[in-house]
């Protein structure tokens, strides 16, 4: 009985980038602290202006927007925990609410857009809006896609935790937006990238190899990421007159 006990306990502790290590079990607990901060900074840049103490009130719309996209980046943090904490019981209960929040998002991101290119056009009298609605609703494909298979894959872990984090990842751009430089010089779907390029980063480290969503999503998303911003940046036609009948 000694023999085993000494035995145990003379195993090393699991390192750094090992199975069970520090990067695989805080990984994605830590991601999602990073989106939230992520989140903040770029919003606070501009939310008070724009929003609370706005010059020309904007639509009540945009406070629902705001809040539950929010939402879902608190909602992203507690699901992280629970996984961290072993709670895994409450984390299956409780991504029923998240089903609802995810499903509810999609066509509430695509309205507020909308009703805010009217208002940016009609309203503040800016040029561009039309060109530029393009992007949110790439968004919201994007998002929804990648959720969408994350939720029908909830039994499969590793597709499913890699999956919601391209989700909330792919939400990035509007806050890496809201920094002039990376608007400016279209960097925001960049450093979008380079956040989900942790996770792949964390497979090398930990799994000695890339994940299979990651070798799939990261080129689609890059080559969809290209072709919006041409669109918009060009003013394609074919998509100016589709905007302008959309925004009235």
């Amino acid at each position: 009985m000694a023999s085993v006990s000494q035995t145990a306990s003379a195993r090393p502790l699991p390192g750094l980038f090992e199975r069970n290590g520090v990067v695989d079990k805080y990984f994605y607990f830590a991601m999602s602290l990073l989106i939230a901060a992520i989140v903040v900074s770029g919003f606070s840049r501009t939310v008070d202006q724009n929003l609370f103490h706005a010059a020309i009130p904007r639509p009540p719309l945009l406070w629902v927007h705001g809040a539950t996209f929010s939402l879902w980046v608190v909602f992203f943090i507690f699901q992280s925990a629970l996984v961290r904490t072993r709670n895994v019981k409450i984390h299956r209960t409780t991504g029923w609410f998240g089903v609802g929040l995810a499903a509810f998002m999609v066509p509430l991101g695509a309205t507020t857009a909308v009703v805010m290119a009217r208002f940016d056009t009609k309203v503040l009298h800016q040029k561009g809006a039309d060109a530029f609605l393009i992007e949110p609703f790439y968004d919201m494909v994007a998002f929804a896609v990648c959720a969408g298979l994350g939720i029908l894959w909830r039994k499969k872990p590793e597709l499913h935790r890699r999956l919601l984090f391209i989700a909330t990842c792919a939400l990035l751009d509007a806050a890496f937006g809201r920094f002039d430089y990376i608007f400016n010089h279209d960097l925001y779907f960049v450093c979008l990238d380079a956040v989900i390029l942790l996770g792949v980063a964390r497979d090398l480290l930990v799994n000695k190899r890339i994940h299979r969503v990651y070798l799939t999503a990261l080129p689609l998303l890059i080559a969809a990421q290209w072709f919006i911003v041409y669109t918009w940046r060009g003013n394609a036609g074919w998509w100016l007159r589709i905007a302008d009948k959309i925004i009235g």
